[in-house]
């Protein structure tokens, strides 16, 4: 299955989802309720989220257990869940696609919290809660693991390591960066940058290097992010940049950029090499329909005329 998405990737750009969250909490989570919890309690929502992106294009679904490990999911009372919240949510990614061809991406977020010494989780229950999470989604039958929105290297190697001790088809490492205060450059909270991230990715073994979310990675970044990937490695990319930068509203937090406005810079990202393209934060079905409507232009312009 690792060798089919690859494969794809090569002869295509393909589109991933959209943001979940947001859309969870339109259909009726409440703030700071457990989405994962959903695929086994709500499980016909779940599918009417994703078939909506189905519908507007997506090649990619990511499963919805970015805080599906257990120690994650003991916050919310559901540790023990955790194989079956897994399996669930894969077996309903797969389902989304009804008998369109596409490709599920088990979804590994962070733990939430730092390991010793810095924090106060043992490193070794981290290497056991990635591990139960990528076994789960692997005996469901992604077609790959993403272990996202990662600022630190060391926790990353960790989700790696379990994805391919689990045997993961295909592996993708995401990193989640922030633009610095003056606006130069790239870094992960822990000060990461995208060369040394795609660096250590490499060395790491995974099969294709992303980033996503983010404070102020929006396409225009994203594309700068992949540019730097692909100067000092030699791996297909991957990107989900956020809609634009949150507001609070309501005491809410809100993503403002319209469809329009965030594709407004995807020819760049595309001309930058991005092989797998979707969105994070504040992103829509609407965005990923226009998304499949730039990113089919872009191909179609890139194809040769042949004389008639």
């Amino acid at each position: 299955m690792g060798q089919r998405l690859l494969k794809a990737l090569q002869e295509r750009v393909l589109l991933s989802d959209g943001a979940m969250g947001t859309q969870l909490q339109s259909a009726g989570l409440e703030p700071g309720g457990c989405g994962e919890a959903w695929n086994l309690e709500h499980p016909e929502l779940l599918l009417k989220i994703q078939r909506a992106y189905v519908e507007a294009g997506s090649d990619c679904l990511l499963t919805n257990t970015f805080g599906g490990c257990r120690i994650m999911l003991e916050r919310h009372h559901h540790g023990d869940d955790a194989a079956a919240i897994n399996q669930a949510g894969a077996r309903l990614a797969r389902e989304a696609f009804g008998d369109k061809p596409g490709f599920v991406l088990g979804d590994i977020g962070p733990f939430g919290g730092l390991m010793e010494p810095y924090g106060e989780i043992p490193e070794q229950r981290v290497v056991e809660a990635f591990a139960e999470q990528a076994e789960a989604l692997v005996s469901a039958g992604v077609d790959a693991i993403i272990v996202e929105t990662q600022t630190a290297l060391e926790e990353l190697t960790i989700g790696i390591e379990a994805a391919k001790k689990a045997g993961a088809p295909c592996v993708i490492g995401s990193m989640a960066y922030d633009v610095t205060r003056d606006r130069s450059k790239l870094r992960t909270m822990m000060g990461v940058s995208p060369e040394q991230a795609a660096e250590h990715m490499r060395a790491a073994g995974v099969d294709i290097i992303a980033l996503n979310c983010g404070a102020g990675v929006d396409v225009s970044w994203a594309a700068k992010a992949v540019a730097s990937y692909r100067s000092v490695a030699d791996l297909p990319t991957m990107a989900q940049p956020n809609a634009g930068q949150p507001v609070l509203e309501n005491m809410k937090v809100v993503y403002k950029q319209t469809p329009e406005e965030m594709v407004g810079d995807l020819p760049a990202l595309l001309d930058a090499g991005v092989r797998i393209v979707g969105g994070c934060c504040g992103s829509t079905p609407d965005h990923i329909r226009l998304f499949r409507s730039v990113i089919d232009a872009h191909e179609a312009s890139r194809v040769p005329e042949t004389a008639p």
